[in-house]
């Protein structure tokens, strides 16, 4: 017992011997912090915890200043997609006539509706799909080097197809909180939420319908990703690996490379983000049935009642959406892994 009491004081005394040190140590570290501010900081971003966190911290910061930037064209694409739903014929919206519709009905400002939404959503989801896909890069590298091969194609494919996957399970409810918001304008009057931001459209909708009503759209939420991954990290790491050896600069390599992974990402997932769309805007009737039963249901719907060619419907706000949200993300996210490599 005495030997026990012992061994337990001389822990203790090592720790508070630890922790004087520290304390003592402390104004000597904050001085040379002071003194050379760029090793204190160089010093930190190579600790092991931050190495390992840095990825989703410089994604999800790429993330939300693309979306910032291309909030309006988001806005205007989901407008498109909702308008005419049911009906196989009549007017066609375009890019033009909705933007002038939204700005009608309220002022330009409208067109950022959602904006906290789509930044939460960014933190959450471009953080989660960056990170997860440069994690998941590196490891296939190492053991590609351990192996003496390099990495193909399919590699890069698996790990955009799991980075998305997983991000978009993760980031549904404010995928959803993001297209209520942009919907409710197209409600009538009586029946709009008008939701003040993010934080109380989650509140409202978990209160109104159940928690597990944050992840309706979920499956053809994770599909869209992994699609729209595919198409984006996938392309734009091959593109820029076969574009190394060409006489373009570095930036014009990049640009090059997310311009192609923009029109991939958008060929791949527009069908499935329409869907998703579809399922995420819906609510019950006062009967409590939906007008859709799920994805497959949804798919067979539209393309009898309004025709096939409606998935594709504002293909090109679609690319005018992704190319430049996928140019800003990977551009600022290339920039931030340089300066903290």
């Amino acid at each position: 017992m005495n030997t026990t009491l012992e061994a337990a004081k001389r822990k203790s005394d090592a720790v508070v011997t630890t922790a004087k040190d520290a304390v003592a140590d402390a104004p000597a570290a904050m001085k040379a912090a002071a003194e050379n501010p760029q090793a204190a900081a160089s010093s930190f971003i190579h600790t092991p915890a931050m190495r390992a966190a840095l990825p989703f911290i410089n994604g999800g910061l790429a993330g939300m200043v693309a979306t910032s930037c291309i909030q309006p064209i988001d806005m205007i694409k989901v407008r498109l997609q909702l308008a005419g739903e049911g009906v196989k014929t009549g007017p066609k919206p375009t890019p033009l006539s909705v933007t002038r519709d939204v700005i009608a009905q309220g002022k330009v400002m409208d067109l950022y509706t959602g904006l906290s939404a789509g930044l939460l959503r960014q933190a959450v989801y471009t953080t989660a799909r960056l990170g997860f896909f440069d994690t998941f890069m590196k490891s296939l590298t190492k053991r590609a080097e351990e192996k003496g091969t390099k990495i193909g194609f399919a590699e890069r494919a698996t790990a955009g197809l799991s980075a998305g996957g997983l991000a978009a399970m993760i980031g549904n409810p404010a995928d959803l909180a993001l297209i209520r918001m942009q919907s409710d304008g197209l409600k009538p009057a009586a029946e709009r939420a008008h939701y003040r931001s993010v934080i109380d459209a989650l509140t409202r909708i978990t209160k109104a319908e159940g928690v597990t009503a944050l992840w309706a759209g979920a499956y053809p939420t994770v599909v869209r990703a992994m699609a729209l991954n595919f198409g984006q990290l996938a392309f734009f790491s091959e593109a820029k690996n076969r574009l190394k050896d060409t006489s373009l600069s570095s930036r014009t390599q990049t640009l090059t490379a997310s311009a192609i992974a923009g029109f991939f990402a958008s060929f791949f997932s527009l069908p499935f983000d329409f869907v998703k769309t579809r399922l995420q805007k819906q609510t019950k009737a006062a009967d409590g049935s939906l007008p859709y039963k799920g994805m497959a249901d949804c798919f067979r719907k539209v393309a009898k009642d309004e025709g096939i060619l409606r998935f594709y419907r504002g293909f090109s706000t679609y690319y005018v959406r992704i190319a430049p949200h996928a140019m800003v993300t990977l551009i600022v996210a290339d920039y931030l892994g340089f300066i903290t490599k």
